[in-house]
């Protein structure tokens, strides 16, 4: 009986092997079944030498208007360098930033987005040839939140292609409507994410005035720069609800002051609810400047990255400046105000259903795009045998292992506090806990020390998952550290195929999961439906005689020690 057992047991494998494939099976049986029964063949898969979609244009990605903006220029006395940039920022805005909104001209003012008391600049109280009384409104916007007029999401920030989480943000204060104009959904320019980078130098006196222009009550906490607790009028001005103020609810303003008394890179954001109004997007860097004669600061970098009129003291010592802002953004709590239009609802949803223990971040950020917008205004471009300051910034809960190829920057400054020289330490990748500040001096000497020479070299967060958006790469914080001479007319990389092996990546399917890994590349597309039939074999099954072999290689040990 148990021997006739035994046969049906066989005989039911052996059976089963004419349904299941060979695919199916654990890795040491196909191993086994292979060298038994050969390996399948492959056929040659054809490649795919172009990507086969859409190829954006680049009027559509450096648009034409901006052409104008790279240019060296002199606007109401404010001399702005050329600049290769793909998207540079508004030379008008950087004129009235460093002159301050209400010394600029009405033309040079209507050029920007500003209002004439965005950032005013008063009077010069050390005689040393600068304003050092300086004032600067910001108000509170949301991007890509709900329409009430349709299934859509305005004003649209896109952070990649099709990407487009919730974002509350602080913007400097602006005039007109926070879309392009009245036929686009885009935000324009000057309302983005990350808040505006702020500079101010030390020994001026500060007020920023914060006009809550939200429908939830929210607040300004000078994170890391010196201010005192309470004003001379009594008034809280450290922007933590309970403790030091009220916050200042929809409709109303509140007015931070402070006399910073150090240099340093310092960081300011919503403390209202901190653990989801921060991450929403509303922070920003804050640097204090060393003070010099007839120092003349940009006030406001929008969006961070290059800084097209560094201070003195920077100008001194280093050919460029850039503001790297970090985040990493969970869906989860972004895309809530998506949901909803009535503040309560959202508030509900994201101050009590959103659990910050359960957060899982999807995308990751610099200066508020992914790969590849961070092609526009996030690059770190160089040149040979120069020295550029990097001012950067963790805005999120994760910490960013910060590399770039090619070069080993020197850390100078942590937390706005300078390091003594001989204890600044030199490498390629830098652990950023979340809202720590690093001053990073990069140094274009090709010595194999400080660089490795003149390229196209990545600079991203060396986390795997942080060069990924949703889950697929290439994308996340990903940006360069490119030389000048590597760049083509429009500001973009001009390297190997240049536009044309990247495209794939400005569609928007691309991240959705819906185009081949290798679209034009040069390389087999072996995930494309079309491809693996004819490029794979056809799917085997185990069969008759495999089934039958198999078990008894399955049990001949049990046999064996039996017969033993």
């Amino acid at each position: 009986m148990m021997r006739r057992h035994r046969w049906a047991a066989v005989a039911g494998v052996a059976l089963m092997g004419l349904c299941v494939p060979v695919e199916r099976l654990p890795s040491d049986w196909q191993a086994r079944y292979y060298a038994t029964f050969g390996e399948p063949e492959w056929t040659e898969a054809p490649a795919s030498r172009a990507w086969q979609g859409p190829v954006p244009s680049i009027d559509s990605l450096c648009p034409p208007e901006m052409q104008g903006w790279r240019a060296a220029q002199t606007i109401d006395g404010v001399q702005l360098p050329a600049v290769p940039d793909c998207r540079p920022d508004n030379p008008w805005d950087v004129a009235a930033a460093v002159k301050g909104t209400n010394n600029v001209s009405h033309g040079a003012l209507m050029g920007s987005k500003f209002t004439p008391d965005a950032v005013e600049k008063g009077e010069d109280r050390d005689g040393d040839g600068d304003p050092d009384v300086i004032h600067i409104r910001l108000e509170v916007m949301e991007l890509n939140g709900r329409s009430p007029d349709g299934p859509f999401v305005v004003p649209q920030f896109e952070i990649a292609p099709g990407i487009t989480p919730g974002f509350w943000v602080f913007a400097p204060k602006t005039r007109g409507m926070t879309t392009v104009d009245f036929e686009s959904l885009e935000a324009h320019h000057a309302i983005r994410l990350p808040a505006p980078a702020i500079r101010v130098e030390a020994g001026d006196e500060v007020s920023i005035t914060l006009e809550n222009t939200h429908y939830l009550p929210h607040t300004i906490h000078l994170h890391g720069v010196d201010h005192p607790w309470r004003t001379a009028d009594g008034q809280g001005n450290d922007g933590v609800p309970m403790f030091g103020e009220m916050a200042p609810a929809p409709g109303r303003s509140h007015t931070y002051r402070f006399t910073a008394r150090h240099a340093g890179t310092a960081f300011y954001h919503c403390h209202v609810q901190p653990q989801a109004h921060i991450l929403m997007g509303m922070q920003g860097l804050l640097i204090v400047e060393e003070n010099r004669p007839d120092n003349w600061l940009q006030t406001i970098n929008i969006g961070a990255g290059r800084v097209r009129v560094p201070s003195k003291a920077v100008s001194e010592r280093y050919q460029r400046e850039y503001d790297l802002h970090y985040l990493e953004i969970d869906p989860d709590l972004n895309d809530r105000i998506q949901h909803h239009t009535d503040p309560r609802l959202i508030s509900r949803s994201v101050h009590r259903e959103y659990d910050i223990n359960e957060r899982v971040a999807r995308y990751y950020v610099v200066n508020g795009r992914s790969f590849p917008y961070t092609l526009f205004d996030a690059l770190i471009i160089v040149d040979r045998d120069e020295r550029a300051l990097l001012r950067v910034l963790n805005g999120g809960t994760e910490e960013v292992a910060l590399h770039l190829h090619g070069h080993k920057p020197l850390i100078v400054a942590r937390d706005g506090v300078q390091v003594p020289a001989s204890a600044q330490i030199q490498r390629d990748v830098f652990s950023i806990a979340g809202a720590q500040r690093l001053d990073l001096v990069l140094d274009t000497t090709n010595d194999g020390l400080n660089a490795y020479g003149p390229g196209v070299w990545m600079a991203h967060d060396h986390r795997e998952k942080a060069v990924t958006t949703n889950a697929i790469g290439d994308g996340g914080d990903m940006s360069l550290v490119i030389y000048e001479e590597f760049l083509n007319e429009h500001g973009l990389p001009a390297t190997g195929a240049g536009l044309q092996a990247m495209a794939s990546r400005f569609d928007p399917a691309f991240y959705r999961g819906e185009v081949p890994v290798f679209s034009g590349m040069g390389l087999p597309q072996l995930d494309q439906p079309d491809v693996r039939a004819s490029a794979l074999p056809a799917p085997r099954t185990v069969g008759f005689w495999g089934g039958v072999g198999l078990l008894v290689w399955a049990l001949w040990p049990r046999f064996g020690r039996r017969s033993a």
